[in-house]
């Protein structure tokens, strides 16, 4: 069973900052494309940022600027730097895998994610 494990989430003030990071299997960092969603209660889960063919990476237009998506490939783990975070960045955040380099390529294996929560 593939395991995407995510961790670092927590309660920031707006305005904060805070790293949340995701672990895969050798096999997943290094063949499929990989990325961060994220789900707010009763809304539709979306992306974040991404991972994509070329190589390069996609942000959703909201994040862009704040936030930065990185990979460690010594350690197999994914990173999502986010920076002057806002209420409405509270969110569950998922880590993906695809196997697809497109924004429109399903996603193959998630992580149970971890949840962000930006409130004074």
């Amino acid at each position: 069973q593939v395991q995407l494990v995510e961790s670092g989430g927590g309660l920031v003030q707006p305005g904060g900052s805070l790293r949340v990071s995701c672990v895969a299997p050798g096999f997943i960092f290094s063949s499929f494309y990989m990325g961060w969603y994220r789900q707010a209660p009763g809304k539709q889960r979306e992306l974040v940022a991404h991972f994509m063919s070329g190589p390069s990476t996609l942000y959703k237009d909201s994040v862009r600027g704040r936030f930065t998506i990185s990979r460690d490939s010594a350690k197999n783990t994914m990173y999502l730097q986010m920076n002057s975070l806002k209420p409405e960045d509270t969110a569950v955040y998922y880590c993906s895998a695809a196997r697809g380099g497109s924004r429109y390529s399903p996603v193959d294996y998630w992580g149970q994610g971890t949840q962000v929560t930006v409130s004074s």
